[in-house]
């Protein structure tokens, strides 16, 4: 082989990977919607959730070095998370090229329940009513909308494609990829709903007992209702307390379900006095398929 003939064949083989193009950047708020993108973006994209395990996501502030890497990326979706709007805001600053869609957007949004056995307690003095009164007034929008849409199947098919959509537009030569990738992974949402609704079926006991309002959208999905125990983040009151312990007993309410992310102390408090125990079902694991088919068995095992 002369030494042509050796340059042209080393070229042939590197050009192709001098132009091949980089990995879209893209930024997500949780770790489930990461294994959405990662799903429908497969190769093309990497992927990084800003709150990690065991954040708090509706406390969570993104590290100056979460801030720094952000300045480089191409993609934020955003997924409704009550710390968003004003991040955003703060990221484009640092990168006002990156681009910014809301999964949540023009998905009908449910309220956040709040158990209903507080309201003798709050406001003991005039005084303090006013001043309770006009906190809660600052901040009554923050609370009435609940934002964990990804706990229903139906409404993660709904965003995987807005996901397939977004990620073809800023990368027209993967689209056929992206649309192969989002037909699989909305299949595989459908087994799952499929196999929730197979696993749910015999559960007579349709409603269940949590700490953090956060199955909502699941309850809705699968004729559930969930009961919380905390208030706009706080835990209940001594009568509040209570009168949960009373409906937990009236309702033969055995096991109280908990995130990891949230105290478990009213839980177990409610447990104890009812001789129950309380599980641990977490909204946030990144193993979406896994964790809901797990959630569904715990929740029918509890309520049989």
């Amino acid at each position: 082989m002369n030494r042509f003939t050796h340059l042209v064949l080393v070229l042939g083989l590197t050009a192709p990977l001098a132009l091949a193009a980089e990995p879209l950047e893209v930024f997500v708020s949780i770790l489930p919607e990461q294994t959405f993108v990662e799903r429908i973006g497969g190769d093309q994209v990497e992927v990084e959730s800003l709150v990690k395990p065991g954040d708090n996501p509706h406390t969570f502030e993104p590290t100056p070095s979460q801030v720094a890497r952000l300045a480089d990326a191409d993609l934020y979706l955003g997924i409704g998370m009550p710390f968003e709007p004003a991040w955003i805001e703060r990221i484009r600053g640092v990168n006002p090229d990156i681009r910014f869609l809301d999964l949540s957007e023009g998905l009908a949004h449910r309220a956040l329940e709040d158990h209903d056995h507080d309201e003798d307690e709050h406001h003991d003095h005039d005084e303090m009513h006013e001043h309770e009164h006009e906190h809660e007034h600052e901040h009554e929008h923050e609370h009435e909308q609940d934002p964990h849409v990804w706990t229903s199947p139906l409404l993660v098919g709904r965003m995987g494609a807005s996901i397939a959509n977004v990620l073809s537009r800023m990368d027209p030569s993967h689209a056929a990829e992206y649309k192969a990738n989002l037909d699989r992974f909305q299949s595989d949402l459908k087994a799952l709903d499929r196999d929730i609704r197979e696993i749910l079926a015999p559960v007579s006991q349709r409603r269940f007992m949590v700490f953090h309002p956060a199955w909502g959208y699941f309850a809705d999905a699968y004729g559930l209702t969930q009961i919380p125990i905390e208030k706009e983040g706080k835990e209940p009151g001594a009568r509040s307390l209570a009168a949960l312990i009373d409906q937990a007993r009236r309702q033969d309410t055995r096991v109280i379900f908990v995130q990891p992310q949230f105290s478990r102390r009213a839980a177990e408090q409610v447990a104890n006095a009812i001789d129950g125990r309380v599980e641990s079902i977490d909204n946030l694991a990144p193993d979406y398929f896994a964790n809901l088919r797990h959630v569904a068995r715990v929740i029918a095992d509890a309520q049989r």
